[in-house]
Formats: structure tokens, C-alpha cells, sequence
């Protein structure tokens, strides 16, 4: 159960601390983000959008219990992450604009993955 707690904190923490960069970011007056989102051809006000939907992300996988809620959380940031990626596909960004998605992609499964290892370790239920 330990090496599953660490694994399931470090990526989860290493997920989460990006995603409240993002959140962060999307709340100040960046012209560079207001370009990036200009280049994805998405409207600003999504920013800002996004931005409160990954701090109550953030919030429901942290907060202990509700596992139902979490789930509606990883959902959530795997559509943002996957939106992302395929956003920077479409405008035809070059690979190397998104092919690091795939890194944070992958932490988001290690963490989901561990999630559901320590539910059935502590025999709780979705």
C-alpha cells in the first residue's frame, strides 16, 4: 500500500501542480496567453472558463472521499488535456508544439491508474 500511495502522490501532485499553473495563468492579463489562445483559434473567454474548471478539479481530487466526483475530475482533465493536444494538431503546430502532451498525458494515467489501485486496497467502492 505504500508504494502505491507514493506513486499515486507523485504523479498526481506533479499533474495537479501543472494544471494549477495553468489555472493560475488563465486568470491574469497574459498577452501570451491571449496569443496562444489566439493561435488555437478558441476564444479568450475560455481561458478564464477553463481556468475555474481545473481549480474545482484540483479541489475534487484532492478533497478525501467522494470518489464519484473524482471520477467526473479525471474525466474532465483528460478532455482538457486531450482537447489541448489535438488543438495544437489542428492549427498544424509541428510535433514538437505538442508531443510533450504525451508526458502529461501519461502522468494523468499513472495517477488515475493508482487511484483505482488504492480504492481496491482500502476496499472502497466507485
Amino acid at each position: 500500500m505504500k508504494k502505491i500511495n507514493i506513486i499515486y502522490w507523485i504523479a498526481t501532485g506533479l499533474i495537479l501542480a501543472m494544471m494549477l499553473w495553468s489555472a493560475i495563468n488563465s486568470f491574469t492579463n497574459n498577452p501570451q496567453g491571449a496569443q496562444i489562445m489566439a493561435h488555437l483559434q478558441y476564444p479568450l473567454y475560455l481561458a478564464k472558463f477553463l481556468g475555474v474548471a481545473k481549480i474545482l478539479g484540483i479541489i475534487a481530487i484532492l478533497v478525501p472521499g467522494y470518489p464519484q466526483l473524482k471520477e467526473w475530475a479525471y474525466a474532465g482533465f483528460t478532455f482538457d488535456l486531450l482537447g489541448a493536444t489535438y488543438g495544437s494538431i489542428a492549427v498544424g503546430d509541428p510535433a514538437s508544439k505538442w508531443v510533450f502532451m504525451f508526458i502529461f498525458l501519461g502522468l494523468w494515467a499513472c495517477s488515475y491508474i493508482y487511484y483505482h489501485k488504492k480504492l481496491k486496497a482500502t476496499g472502497t467502492k466507485v
